[in-house]
């Protein structure tokens, strides 16, 4: 089978291939990991674009960039701000969303030195994106109104990202404090897959947990740091990096940390399903 130009396949994650062609499209991603990779760093670029723009679209054409558009005539220093503008706009969105999601050695060294790294950056991303939406907020699911139905869902979920991330994935606890477990989604990492596990309190605040295999060498220190708006507690285990992302105070957040860390010293248990009423 030939590869597909990149042309498809970046319809493809646009939905706008002819039938034939998607289906030609989806055999090679399966026969093919590095490219589905591939297309899953597209897709975070996107929805990285369009949650960080998307409210810009609202927002009226400025003066100065809608005359450049429709080359009305204005005083040559107006044309060399609209066209600085709009070269600012495109430019920056495009490689400001393409830089979120690349690590290069110096950058990772940079980044350790201060005390964190870029996973770090990426799991404050990925929290970002996939916390606003509503109707596809992670890949699979678990609540359910039968019992049995969700933990087969847990179990189905612990294994697809064990199974991808190539370590065990333990599915947190978090009802004690209020939070309960929406579902999980795989993501792209600097080296390989990671995960996002969802949880959600009946205020409808959620908290993400970042997963990840961590480099030889990697810091372990459990530490705190602040991404924007978001605030997240970090840390590297044997065999697994974490970091628990959320927007709530820094003392509620540290307390749900706190027991994801002792819950990963334990022997790894999955979480029942909460009885139906």
């Amino acid at each position: 089978m030939q590869r597909p130009p990149d042309e498809h396949f970046s319809a493809w994650l646009d939905g706008e291939l002819a039938p034939a062609e998607r289906e030609a499209v989806d055999a090679w991603l399966r026969d093919h990991p590095e490219d589905a990779a591939r297309l899953q760093l597209w897709a975070a670029d996107r929805d990285a674009l369009r949650a960080r723009f998307g409210p810009v679209v609202d927002e009226p054409v400025p003066e100065a960039l809608r005359d450049a558009v429709l080359q009305r005539p204005r005083p040559s220093f107006e044309w060399a701000r609209a066209a600085m503008a709009a070269g600012l706009l495109i430019g920056g969105a495009l490689v400001g969303a393409a830089v979120a999601w690349q690590v290069k050695p110096a950058g990772e060294a940079l980044a350790q030195g201060r005390g964190g790294s870029t996973w770090t950056h990426r799991a404050a991303v990925a929290h970002a994106v996939y916390v606003p939406e509503v109707r596809h907020p992670v890949e699979v699911a678990v609540a359910s109104p039968s019992a049995d139905e969700q933990r087969a869902q847990e179990e189905h979920l612990a294994r697809w990202l064990t199974k991808r991330l190539d370590m065990p994935v333990r599915l947190f606890d978090l009802r004690p404090h209020g939070f309960e477990l929406v579902g999980g989604r795989l993501l792209p990492d600097a080296t390989g897959p990671s995960a996002q596990l969802m949880y959600q309190n009946s205020a409808g605040q959620r908290v993400t947990l970042y997963l990840r295999r961590p480099e030889a060498g990697a810091d372990t220190a459990f530490q705190f740091r602040r991404e924007g708006d978001v605030s997240m507690f970090f840390w590297t285990e044997a065999g697994f990096g974490c970091a628990l992302v959320g927007t709530l105070p820094r003392e509620r957040l540290l307390t749900l940390a706190e027991s994801v860390y002792k819950q990963s010293e334990e022997a790894p248990l999955m979480p029942q399903a909460k009885p139906v009423s």
